[in-house]
C-alpha cells in the first residue's frame, strides 16, 4: 500500500483559463445555522444556497461555464476526499486564500464534466503530461453538469472538547464545505467550482474525481474488518504512543475487536498532529464531544495513522486493513459488526450525531 497522502490539491490558480482580471478575496456570507467559536475563529455552519443564485450550464462546457464568470479566483479550492463511487457521494472540500488562511464564509456552487478516456497511458494526477492529462484538459470542453451548491459545516465543539493541539494550530480548519455529487458511473470527471462574491462570479478548478478508484474501503452495508486497536492499557499509561492530541483524547479504552459484534463502535481514523489538510484535530474534538454525549450507547474508538506516531514510517496495520488512502475517515458500526456510514474528510457535530445515530439504532 502506498504511503497515507492527503487528498489531491489542485490550486485554482491556474492558466487553462483566459477570463479577466484577477480579484482577490472570497466572502461575505450571511445568515448562519450556528456560530461557535472554532479553530479558525469563528465558524459558522450555513445552508446551502439557492441554485439559482450559480449559472445553469444551458449546454455549454465547463471551460465556457468558467470563462462566463466575471473573473477567475484568487482563491484555492482544494478537495478533501479521495474515495467516490458511482451515484451520490458527499463531496467535502476547503477554500484558502492565498496564503493558505481558511475561508469559512463563501457561496459556492461545484459543476463537473466527464474526461475523456485517454487512447493510452495510465490515469494522472492533474500536473501530469501525457494522454492522461491531455484528457483532464479535454474535459473542459465536456457538458457540465451541475450547479451543485455547497453547505458549510462548523467543526466547533464546546470549549471543554477543544484540545490545545488544535487551538494552538494556526492553520486548523474551522469549516469544511460540502455537497452532493452524483456521479453516473465509473470513470474520472473534471470538478469545476463558481464562487459568489460582491455580486460577482468567480471562477476556480478543483482536482478530477476519480470514481470507483478505491473499491475496498469499507461502505455501509459490509461487515467491518477486524482489527486491534491499542488501548491506554497496551500503552502502559503512555497516551503519547497511542494519540498525537495534546491533551490525550480518551477514545482509547476499548480494543475494537473486543467491541465488534457487540455493541456500537465509532471509529476516527486520525493523526491530529501530522494531517496535511489541518482538519484532523478539529474532527477528533468533534468526536470527543460526541463521545461524552453519548456515554456508553457506543464505543469510541481514535486510531492513529502511523507507526510510532512518525509520518516517516509506514501506516499502521490497522489503517491497511481498510484499504485507507486518505485521513480522516470515520467508520460508525453497529452491534452486528456492519457498516452503517462511512465519512471520509472532516466533519462537524451534526453529521457525527447523524451517524452514530443510525449505528446505535439497529
Amino acid at each position: 500500500m502506498p504511503p497515507m497522502r492527503a487528498p489531491r490539491l489542485v490550486p485554482a490558480l491556474l492558466c487553462l483559463l483566459a477570463t479577466g482580471a484577477l480579484m482577490g478575496g472570497c466572502g461575505g456570507g450571511s445568515g448562519s445555522e450556528e456560530s461557535t467559536s472554532g479553530s479558525g475563529g469563528t465558524a459558522e455552519s450555513r445552508p446551502a444556497p439557492p441554485s439559482s443564485e450559480f449559472p445553469s450550464p444551458e449546454g455549454r462546457s465547463l471551460r465556457e461555464l468558467l470563462k462566463a464568470a466575471d473573473a477567475r479566483a484568487e482563491v484555492l479550492v482544494e478537495a478533501a476526499a479521495e474515495v467516490f463511487y458511482p451515484g451520490k457521494n458527499r463531496y467535502p472540500f476547503e477554500i484558502l486564500d492565498e496564503d493558505r488562511n481558511p475561508i469559512s464564509d463563501a457561496e459556492v456552487a461545484l459543476y463537473y464534466a466527464r474526461v475523456p478516456q485517454p487512447k493510452a497511458g495510465a490515469r494522472s494526477r492533474s500536473g501530469n503530461r501525457g494522454p492522461a492529462a491531455r484528457a483532464e484538459t479535454q474535459a473542459l470542453d465536456e457538458p457540465a453538469v451541475g450547479p451543485f451548491p455547497a453547505k458549510v459545516e462548523s467543526l466547533a465543539t464546546k470549549p471543554e472538547f477543544r484540545a490545545a493541539s488544535t487551538a494552538e494550530d494556526p492553520d486548523a480548519a474551522g469549516v469544511v464545505y460540502s455537497t452532493e455529487l452524483s456521479f453516473p458511473s465509473d470513470g474520472e470527471w473534471r470538478i469545476a467550482a463558481i464562487l459568489k462574491e460582491a455580486g460577482e462570479l468567480k471562477g476556480a478548478l478543483l482536482a478530477t474525481a476519480v470514481v470507483g478508484e478505491f473499491e475496498k474501503v469499507p461502505q455501509p452495508g459490509q461487515k467491518a474488518p477486524v482489527i486491534h486497536t491499542p488501548t491506554a492499557q497496551d500503552a502502559g499509561g503512555d497516551l503519547s504512543k497511542i494519540t498525537t492530541r495534546a491533551p490525550p483524547d480518551t477514545q482509547n479504552k476499548v480494543d475494537f475487536a473486543d467491541a465488534l459484534g457487540k455493541e456500537p463502535i465509532v471509529l476516527l481514523f486520525a493523526t491530529p498532529q501530522f494531517c496535511q489538510s489541518r482538519v484532523c484535530g478539529p474532527v477528533v474534538d468533534v468526536a470527543e464531544q460526541a463521545k461524552h454525549e453519548y456515554g456508553d450507547k457506543a464505543a469510541f474508538i481514535h486510531m492513529e495513522i502511523y507507526n510510532e506516531n512518525d509520518p516517516a514510517e509506514k501506516v499502521r496495520p490497522q489503517v491497511r486493513a481498510f484499504h485507507l488512502p486518505s485521513e480522516p475517515w470515520l467508520f460508525t458500526i453497529d452491534r452486528q459488526g456492519i457498516v452503517r456510514d462511512a465519512v471520509e474528510g472532516a466533519f462537524g457535530l451534526k453529521l457525527m450525531h447523524r451517524a452514530v445515530d443510525e449505528a446505535i439504532a439497529r
